[in-house]
């Protein structure tokens, strides 16, 4: 299960430096390491795919307080978990996408009373879950700390291009792992594809069924 020292000891590890025995301890590493990680190191990972499992599914009302000047009617607020939005729609099963939206200053303007988002969430429960990581993105952190920090830990042009080239394959990774685990997806019916089908079956007269029957 993955610590923040665990994190820390694996970024030194990718730099060939010596593990810490706590998150205290003294030392340009650990105080690096918990600048990077002040410095919203997690959500950045967070920030570089759709994580599966770090996604989080809600629906959202307006913000009565926000009255927009012109454009859309309704403003939504972002919640205090987001870090990546992955779809917007105007019904539950996401079968819709909204395309008539605006991502604007922390907010998002649309027309409907409810609408639908799946996100990236760093919540303690989602994507903020270092227990819960999968083994190859908690080593794309892990290498991107590195990463960080390395051009600090050493003037060694080669040794920070290593670490680089470790954190870039990590990513890849990692990228391809969450997508895997993803299911099958298929490409939405466009409205003037479902209207040519429909003219298709009151043309057909039902042939196609009558024949399988």
């Amino acid at each position: 299960m993955a610590t923040q020292l665990g994190l820390y000891n694996g970024a030194l590890l990718i730099c060939r430096e010596r593990f810490l025995t706590a998150l205290t301890d003294p030392g340009e590493p650990c105080r690096l390491l918990n600048y990077v990680w002040s410095e919203n190191g997690v959500n950045a990972c967070l920030e570089m795919a759709q994580w599966n499992f770090a996604m989080r599914t809600i629906s959202i009302i307006p913000d009565p307080s926000i009255q927009p000047s012109f454009g859309y009617v309704y403003v939504y607020d972002k919640p205090a978990d987001w870090v990546l939005t992955s779809a917007v729609s105007e019904e539950p099963y996401f079968r819709v996408p909204l395309t008539r939206y605006f991502d604007e200053a922390g907010y998002w303007y649309a027309d409907l009373q409810t609408i639908y988002v799946r996100y990236v969430s760093n919540d303690p429960t989602y994507g903020g879950n270092l227990g819960a990581w999968p083994e190859s993105f908690d080593e794309m952190v892990k290498a991107y700390f590195a990463w960080r920090i390395i051009g600090k830990l050493t003037k060694d042009e080669n040794e920070q291009a290593r670490v680089e080239r470790i954190f870039k394959a990590a990513k890849l990774h990692a990228k391809s792992r969450s997508a895997m685990a993803e299911p099958t997806s298929f490409v939405a019916q466009g409205a003037w594809s479902r209207a040519r089908q429909r003219f298709l079956n009151r043309r057909d007269g039902g042939s196609i069924g009558n024949l399988i029957g």
